[in-house]
């Protein structure tokens, strides 16, 4: 039992965070099965090792693999330190320079509202899965969170999940409905990240229309991006435009909670 709640643990944490697995067996190497107090010592071992090895290696090592951590400056931030603490916050430098413009396009616009981004991409390796996205596994993906008005109006860097995921702009009853679509034809995992918000907060807050159709037209006006995933009803409602504005297909999740962009 003990074998398999370590290989349990092993492959969750490589899941989550990449790295993670890796820490964890040179934790068993180094605190011996005779040591007292061994559960405390490989706790503290592990986050010591862990902390090191995220905040102090992987950022020099990363480069190697093509690929660098999200520059974060007062435009820039991630939802909540997950993301940072996770290592799936490393992209490609043709992405991480395009994040810097889009996010002080958008702030010349918006004073003081920032570019925040989700679940990005793992430091090494391309191929290997971020889950649960089916795609962002080169350092070229990004996903970033919806503008939100306050109830007066004013915008707002406040969002509506813990983890940024899961809260909705459903279409309306006059829009096209591509999720009933796709649930439809047996795309169940479609409508899963509505599991994965770990808690909604900030209830008072509202979809910004303007603010959401800024963000994405800064998005897309930026020369190194190919794509940017919406849901068609909200392509629609924002009005956009751009040929870069793309359905992503039933097979991955829904995205009205959020937008996907990614370099060409």
């Amino acid at each position: 039992m003990k074998i398999l709640l370590h290989l349990v643990l092993i492959v969750l944490l490589t899941v989550v965070t990449q790295i993670g697995g890796v820490i964890y067996l040179i934790t068993l190497i180094v605190v011996k099965k005779n040591a007292s107090r061994r559960r405390l010592k490989k706790g503290v071992v592990f986050s010591v090792l862990y902390l090191s090895a995220t905040f102090l290696i992987v950022p020099y090592v990363a480069p190697l693999f093509g690929r660098e951590r999200i520059k974060e400056t007062e435009n820039i931030t991630a939802h909540n330190f997950f993301y940072k603490l996770a290592n799936r916050n490393y992209v490609r430098p043709e992405l991480n320079k395009a994040l810097q413009h889009i996010a002080k396009d958008f702030d010349r616009k918006n004073n003081g509202i920032q570019l925040v981004y989700l679940d990005a991409n793992f430091p090494f390796i391309d191929k290997f899965p971020l889950l649960p996205h089916l795609s962002h596994n080169d350092g070229k993906k990004i996903d970033v969170s919806f503008v939100y008005n306050e109830q007066n109006g004013a915008l707002t860097n406040k969002k509506p999940s813990v983890s940024g995921y899961g809260v909705y702009e459903n279409p309306t009853t006059r829009e096209y409905d591509q999720i009933t679509v796709c649930k439809r034809k047996g795309y169940w995992q479609y409508d899963f990240p509505k599991y994965l918000t770990f808690g909604k907060v900030n209830k008072d807050i509202e979809f910004s229309i303007m603010g959401t159709r800024q963000l994405a037209n800064s998005i897309v006006k930026q020369s190194e991006i190919g794509k940017l995933f919406i849901e068609p009803h909200l392509k629609t409602r924002l009005k956009l435009n751009s040929g870069k504005v793309r359905y992503h297909g039933c097979q991955a999740v829904r995205h009205d909670d959020h937008i996907h962009f990614q370099l060409k």
